[in-house]
């Protein structure tokens, strides 16, 4: 089973698109300073991504990149499987032949295990990846002020 970089890249550029559009388009550049993602990569993916329908482009000064959909509409499958990302833990991708032209002993598990996958990536929504993520940066930051405040000394501290 593997998910490769496109689609890890994918997820995770929609998400930073998600959290920083605010109302105005999100150039690629941005993204890829914040996320270490090369910009000609982004480019080829949100070409796909505004294709399925899941971003659209802006032109012009000031123009990037919006999310097309409502964020409980959009789940990690629907932008995983818009970059051509295929998720399949069998080895014969399916077709039943990876045991000498036979389905192989173990093929029934690594089908199951795909279904549960693309079960799970198809609930996970981009409006709870946002949630999760804004709750883990609030927790940070209270965290830090917390041990600021406790701190006998005027050292700053990273939790």
């Amino acid at each position: 089973m593997k998910l490769t970089t496109k689609g890890r890249f994918a997820v995770t550029a929609m998400l930073d698109l998600a959290l920083n559009e605010k109302g105005m388009p999100i150039k690629l550049a941005e993204i890829s300073q914040r996320q270490s993602i090369s910009l000609s990569y982004l480019e080829q993916l949100f070409g796909k991504l505004r294709k399925q329908g899941l971003v659209k482009s802006v032109r012009g000064p000031g123009g990037g990149y919006c999310i097309a959909k409502n964020h409980d509409n959009i789940s990690v499958k629907n932008i995983i499987s818009s970059v051509d990302e295929q998720i399949d833990a069998t080895q014969c991708g399916g077709k039943e032949n990876c045991n000498e032209g036979h389905q192989c002993i173990t093929h029934d598990l690594w089908t199951t295990l795909n279904s549960k996958i693309l079960d799970y990536l198809e609930s996970t929504t981009l409006d709870e990846l946002i949630k999760t993520q804004r709750n883990k940066s609030e927790n940070q930051s209270i965290e830090f002020l917390t041990n600021k405040n406790n701190s006998g000394s005027n050292k700053m501290e990273a939790v």
